[in-house]
């Protein structure tokens, strides 16, 4: 007989484990909590909170306030994350990495979560940022709308509504685009005093699918003509490919992404089409 003072006690004093395979045979959940615990685990039953995200100090800090669904901001921050970041093979946890700190603090105040995130060393010495951060429910929602892990690589189309692949393609550019501003000589035997100033926009990435995909976007919804160009692969590397618009279609390109002065972007980037837009555009 056990001490009258254990039936007081709700839990056992053990583990459930340590009594055999064959500890509740003969037992109910009416007559043993325990029965009733291990029927509610193997039913997959999940925790409900009560006490909402918001109000709770412990999370409040670093919780994610941007709603999963498609808006200007979400489609800016699926282009980041396409880009620069990275969904973790336990499906829980995500990184975004970027030489820009702005980049980075820009990305978690769309999220609107804090701005907490780590500089670490680079191998030639320089600052790189990370923010790293758990969070199921935007794991799942990228999952959905074409990101992967390892997607580097593997990355297809990305299922955008058309009404936001302008902030889409803002945060692609963003995340690993770049802008080539330069003056040459293309006429060096016949005219070798005229110059023409350039104005590129590149739209980088690993896969050749997904800027394929983005290429045939871009024409069908804005009717903008780009070139996909292969680089070599370097030893030990992959092939890598880079779509390019030209003068006029950049010019265009630009101009959507910016045509809102307050959408979240990349400083630097904006910075060097501001100087173009002011010396060739500005009326």
């Amino acid at each position: 007989m056990s001490p009258h003072w254990l039936h007081h006690w709700r839990f056992p004093l053990w583990s459930d484990a340590a009594m055999g395979k064959d500890w509740a045979k003969g037992l109910t959940a009416a007559s043993d909590p325990r029965v009733e615990r291990s029927a509610v685990a193997r039913r997959g039953l999940r925790y409900v909170r009560h006490m909402p995200v918001e109000q709770d100090r412990r999370l409040r800090a670093g919780w994610r306030t941007l709603p999963l669904e498609w808006s200007d901001t979400m489609a800016y921050v699926v282009g980041l994350m396409a880009t620069d970041g990275c969904l973790s093979g336990d499906r829980r946890h995500l990184f975004f990495d970027s030489n820009d700190r702005q980049l980075v603090e820009v990305f978690l105040t769309c999220l609107g979560r804090a701005n907490r995130y780590r500089t670490v060393k680079t191998r030639t010495g320089n600052d790189h940022f990370q923010a790293a951060f758990g969070d199921v429910d935007f794991y799942r929602w990228l999952l959905q709308v074409g990101l992967t892990p390892r997607k580097s690589l593997t990355m297809g189309a990305v299922h955008v509504p058309d009404e936001f692949i302008i902030p889409f393609a803002r945060g692609l550019f963003d995340g690993d685009g770049h802008l080539a501003n330069f003056t040459h000589a293309p006429t060096r035997v016949t005219a070798p005093a005229y110059r023409y100033e350039r104005l590129w926009l590149y739209f980088n990435c690993g896969s050749r699918a997904h800027l394929e995909w983005l290429r045939e976007r871009l024409k069908t919804l804005l009717d903008l003509d780009s070139y996909l160009e292969v680089l070599k692969a370097r030893p030990d590397k992959n092939e890598f490919y880079r779509l390019k618009l030209g003068n006029r279609a950049s010019v265009r390109m630009l101009t959507a992404f910016y045509a809102d002065q307050a959408a979240p972007r990349l400083e630097r980037k904006w910075l060097k089409w501001n100087d173009y837009f002011n010396r060739h555009l500005l009326a």
